[in-house]
C-alpha cells in the first residue's frame, strides 16, 4: 500500500481513498486488504471531490453538546466521480441527484468535508 499524505481524519483538505491493483475496486474506508476481493495489493489515492446526492438527511437535534450550535445540519450521501459513496455534511438546500464539489470546513471544532452544489 502506498502512503499519500492521509486525509481530512488527518487534518489535510483531501478525501483519500483506496484502489485495488489486483482487481480495480474502490474503497473509502482505508484497510489492510481489498473488501472486494481480499487483496493486499492496495493503492491510496485521492478523490477529485466531485459527485451526485445520494441521500440527504437535516440533523435538527444535537448528537452532542459540539453540535449543538451548529443545528440544524444537513448530513448527504455522495456518490463520488471515482465509484466510492460517502457520508458527509453539505448545503440545506442539495436535493437527491444534485451534482456537487467538496470543500473544507470546521464543524465542532474538526476538519469536515463539505458538500455544495456544482456551479
Amino acid at each position: 500500500m502506498s502512503g499519500e499524505s492521509g486525509g481530512w481524519t488527518k487534518g489535510a483538505e483531501a478525501i483519500v481513498y483506496q484502489s485495488c491493483n489486483t482487481c480495480g475496486a474502490r474503497q473509502y474506508f482505508c484497510r489492510s486488504f481489498c473488501a472486494a476481493c481480499g487483496s493486499p495489493d492496495l493503492t491510496e489515492k485521492r478523490a477529485s471531490g466531485a459527485g451526485t446526492v445520494y441521500a440527504t438527511s437535516l440533523v435538527c437535534r444535537a448528537a452532542t453538546p459540539e453540535t449543538r450550535a451548529h443545528v440544524p445540519y444537513n448530513i448527504v450521501l455522495v456518490d463520488t466521480e471515482e465509484g466510492f459513496r460517502m457520508m458527509a455534511h453539505g448545503d440545506s438546500d442539495l436535493a437527491i441527484g444534485d451534482r456537487v464539489a467538496v470543500r473544507f470546513t470546521q464543524f465542532a471544532g474538526r476538519l469536515v468535508p463539505y458538500f455544495a452544489r456544482a456551479k
